[in-house]
C-alpha cells in the first residue's frame, strides 16, 4: 500500500465519520452505527500509524514498502 492509497483511505474514512457524526446530531445512532464509528476510529489510527512509519523509513533511506498495518490491539494502546 503506497502513501497515496493510505491518504485516500483516510479521506474515505473521515468522510464517513463526518456523515455519521452529522446523523448523530439529528438522531440517535443505532448500535451498528456506534460500532462502525469505533471501527472507523481504529482504522484511521492504523492508517496514520502506517503513514508515519512509512515516512520514517523513507527518511532513514529504507524501503517504506516493508511496513505493514499494525494490529488494532497494538495501535490502540499508544499513548496520545
Amino acid at each position: 500500500m503506497d502513501d497515496n492509497t493510505i491518504l485516500r483511505r483516510v479521506t474515505e474514512l473521515s468522510e464517513e465519520e463526518l456523515r455519521l457524526e452529522a446523523h448523530q446530531e439529528k438522531a440517535q445512532l443505532s448500535k451498528e452505527d456506534h460500532e462502525r464509528m469505533k471501527a472507523i476510529e481504529i482504522e484511521l489510527d492504523q492508517c496514520w500509524d502506517l503513514l508515519r512509519r512509512r515516512r520514517a523509513r523513507r527518511h532513514a533511506g529504507l524501503d517504506p514498502d516493508d511496513e505493514e498495518v499494525r494490529p488494532a490491539e497494538v495501535v490502540e494502546k499508544y499513548l496520545q
